[in-house]
């Protein structure tokens, strides 16, 4: 396989990754992403605007959450985000001290 069709893949990979995330899952909470696996949605967004920076695009926080979120944050808390319960809290700070050491 040439590297074309492999970015082409990747990235094909990615957007079915993103509709899966932001339109068939807007069930699962970011704190349980990432008590799970150690990555989220803003995760992901934060990924996109340093690849977009790294290529010379000036591109903050924001744009990149709306981009990838397809709305503003503040719409995507508004229609799914639900409050952490204390369980969950819990758990992310025991993955955040797991994860911290490996941000990519």
């Amino acid at each position: 396989m040439d590297e074309q069709i492999q970015i082409e893949l990747e990235a094909a990979a990615f957007r079915r990754l993103r509709q899966h995330l932001m339109q068939d899952r807007t069930d699962v909470q970011n704190i349980d992403m990432m008590n799970l696996t150690g990555f989220c949605r803003n995760c992901l967004s934060r990924w996109y605007q340093e690849a977009a920076n790294a290529r010379g695009i000036d591109m903050g926080k924001d744009e990149a959450r709306e981009i990838f979120y397809g709305m503003t944050m503040d719409e995507w808390k508004a229609n799914h985000q639900t409050e952490a319960t204390g369980a969950q809290q819990d758990a992310f700070k025991e993955s955040f001290a797991q994860n911290v050491g490996n941000k990519n």
